[in-house]
C-alpha cells in the first residue's frame, strides 16, 4: 500500500510521537509509584541513556550498510512496544531496570531513522518541489500534544498504568505505519564492507561544520532532556495536579508545533542557521533561569512557549544543515550521531543527579546548570 508523498510520513510521525507524548513525561513518575527513590530513578534513566549511546549509532549504521531503513525502524518500534507491555508486571528496581533499558535500546534509533528517511534518503516532494521537513516533524509534535493531553485525563496520582498501554499501542501503530513510507531510492542503499563503513564514519566526523552541529545540539537538547526527566516529579511534589502538568507540557509542545509549521523556516531563511541557533540559545537561557526558581503554574505557563524557540527552531536549523552535509547513503548514521551527542551530555546530568543530590532536596542548582548549558552554546555558533 502506498499513499502520496509526503503524506505517507504523517501516520508514522504521528504514531511515534504520540507514543512519546503519552509516556515520556510520566515514566519517572511511574517509577516513583513503584517505590523507587530519586537516585534509583536517576540510575534507570542514566542506564537507559548509556544504552542509547551505543544502540543509536550502531543500529543506524547497520541500517545504512544494509539499506534497510524501513525494516529496522519497524523492528525497533515493535521491540519497544513489547518492552512497554512487560513494564506492566514489573515491580521493584531490579525488574524495572532491565525493561527500561531494553525499551531505550529499541527506541534509540527510531527517530534518527525516521528523520533520515524524511530529510536525506527519500526526500519527499509535493508538486515537484521539496516538502518542508518542519511540516512533517510538526505533525509529530502535534501528535505528542494529543498523546500527553489524552493520557493526562486517564491517569491518577497513584495509577499510571494507562501510560503503559497507550505507549505500547501507539508504538505498534508506528510499526504498521512504516509500510506506508516510500522505499529508499536504490542509489541511497549502497552496500559496503565493515572496514569501509568505519572509514566513512571517521571521514564524516572530520567535517568541522558537522562537529559543531553535534556540539551545539548536544548542549541545547541535553538541557531540555534534563528538564523532561525531572519536571513532572518536581511539579507533583509542589502540589501541581496531573491535569495542570499535562497542560504545561502540552503548551510547550504546542509552541513547538507553531514554530515547526509556521515561523521556523521563515526565521532560518532570515537569520541563517547560526542566527537561528543563537536565538534558540537565548530562549533557553530565559526559560531555565525562571524555571529554576519557581513552581508557580502561572509563571511556568508564561515561559513554556519558549520551548518553540529553544527546541524546534534549533532542530530545524540542524536539519537544514544536515541536508546539505549528509550523503543519502549515510543518512541514518548521521542522524544517529546527531542524537549521540545529545545523549552523552544528558548522561552527565543524570550522573550528577544520582551521585550529588540527596533524596530530600531538589536543588535549584540543577536548573541553573541548564541555563549555563544554554549560555555555553553561544561561542560555538560563530
Amino acid at each position: 500500500m502506498r499513499i502520496a508523498e509526503p503524506i505517507a510520513y504523517i501516520p508514522l510521525y504521528g504514531a511515534l510521537y504520540a507514543a512519546f507524548g503519552a509516556a515520556s513525561p510520566f515514566w519517572p513518575k511511574l517509577f516513583e509509584t513503584r517505590a523507587l527513590t530519586p537516585q534509583q530513578i536517576g540510575a534507570i534513566l542514566a542506564a537507559a541513556m548509556l544504552v542509547r549511546l551505543v544502540s543509536g549509532p550502531c543500529v543506524g549504521r547497520l541500517a545504512d550498510i544494509f539499506g534497510s531503513l524501513r525494516l529496522v525502524l519497524a523492528s525497533c518500534a515493535a521491540l519497544a512496544a513489547a518492552a512497554a507491555v512487560a513494564l506492566n508486571w514489573a515491580d521493584g528496581y531490579w525488574l524495572l531496570l532491565p525493561l527500561a533499558v531494553a525499551q531505550a535500546a529499541a527506541l534509540a534509533p527510531t527517530t534518527s531513522i525516521a528523520d533520515a528517511l524524511s530529510v536525506n534518503a527519500a526526500k519527499p516532494q509535493m508538486g515537484g518541489k521539496p516538502f518542508e521537513y518542519g511540516w512533517i516533524r510538526g505533525s509529530g509534535s502535534a501528535a505528542f500534544v494529543l498523546g500527553t493531553l489524552l493520557v493526562g485525563q486517564l491517569i491518577g496520582p497513584a495509577d499510571l498504568t494507562p501510560v503503559i498501554w497507550m505507549n505500547a499501542g501507539l508504538l505498534i501503530t508506528a510499526t504498521c505505519a512504516t509500510a506506508l513510507v516510500p522505499p529508499v531510492p536504490p542509489q541511497a542503499t549502497l552496500h559496503i564492507g565493515p572496514s569501509l563503513a568505519l572509514g566513512e564514519v571517521h571521514g564524516f566526523l572530520t567535517i568541522p561544520r558537522f562537529r559543531v552541529l553535534i556540539f551545539v545540539s548536544a548542549l541545547v537538547y541535553g538541557s531540555h532532556a534534563m528538564h523532561d526527566a525531572f519536571a513532572v516529579i518536581r511539579w507533583s511534589d509542589a502540589g501541581i495536579g496531573t491535569t495542570a502538568i499535562s497542560f504545561l507540557w502540552s503548551e510547550a509542545v504546542a509552541a513547538e508545533v507553531f514554530v515547526f509549521f509556521l515561523v521556523g523556516p521563515a526565521l532560518i531563511d532570515r537569520l541563517g542557521v547560526n542566527g537561528a541557533a543563537a536565538l534558540a540559545a537565548l530562549a533557553g537561557i530565559v526559560r531555565w533561569s525562571i524555571a529554576g526558581v519557581t513552581t508557580s503554574v502561572l509563571l511556568l505557563s508564561m515561559i513554556q512557549p519558549l520551548h518553540g524557540l529553544s527546541f524546534a527552531l534549533l532542530h530545524l536549523a540542524c536539519m537544514r544543515m544536515m541536508r546539505t552535509l549528509v550523503p543519502a547513503r549515510m543518512a541514518a548514521t548521521a542522524q544517529a550521531l546527531y542524537a549521540f551527542g545529545q545523549a552523552s551530555l544528558l548522561l552527565h546530568w543524570y550522573r550528577y543527579r544520582v551521585f550529588f543530590m540527596p533524596d530530600t532536596q531538589e536543588r535549584p542548582s540543577s536548573r541553573w546548570q541548564l541555563s549555563v548549558a544554554s549560555r555555553s552554546r553561544l561561542p560555538g555558533l560563530a
